[in-house]
């Protein structure tokens, strides 16, 4: 009886940390989305301005061109976790609409262990050494006026599947945990 107590203390103790493990890495997307979304309000700032700069004073900026393309780069990228948080993601729902939410825990943690995680770590292994050439040439832009940080763009690759990797975590745990809380 002693030895099965301390296992539900230890249990306890787990689940207690797993929860604030995905509270911790929600928290983490979810202010990230939410300066993110400031992004998208300067990137449609800077295109007018680039707009009007172009037909209104027939002049144009390189670097401004391409910092437009940074900003999106960074706010698809970077925001990839926040959508996955929010279920903005694409997803084929033909089955999972119609299961309950057992049913979806399943779908879900499936997922994120065969797919998901998966995936962002193949990502970070086939493109860590790229990245790292880049950095190692300081890689710039080839247009005259360009922004000289390349190398930054090409850094959103891993650091886009690594906060993937760990919103992916936070999900398949908080579908663990539905499907152990619901354990007969």
């Amino acid at each position: 009886m002693i030895l099965c107590h301390s296992t539900n203390k230890k249990d306890l103790l787990t689940m207690t940390l797993l929860h604030s493990l995905v509270n911790y890495i929600d928290t983490f997307t979810d202010r990230s989305g939410r300066l993110l979304a400031w992004l998208a309000l300067a990137m449609a700032l800077l295109t007018t301005v680039i707009v009007v700069m172009r037909y209104g004073f027939n002049t144009g900026s390189i670097f401004a061109q391409e910092l437009v393309t940074y900003m999106h780069a960074s706010l698809f990228m970077l925001g990839a976790a926040y959508a996955l948080k929010t279920g903005a993601h694409v997803r084929v729902d033909i089955f999972y609409r119609g299961f309950g939410e057992r049913g979806r825990a399943w779908v879900n943690a499936l997922g994120g262990v065969v797919f998901l995680i998966p995936l962002c770590l193949f990502i970070v292994g086939v493109s860590w050494n790229y990245v790292a050439e880049s950095w190692h040439m300081r890689e710039v832009s080839t247009e005259q006026g360009g922004i000289q940080a390349v190398f930054l763009l090409k850094t959103l690759i891993p650091v886009m599947a690594i906060n993937l990797l760990l919103q992916g975590l936070a999900e398949t745990l908080r579908s663990a945990l539905v499907l152990v809380n619901d354990a007969p």
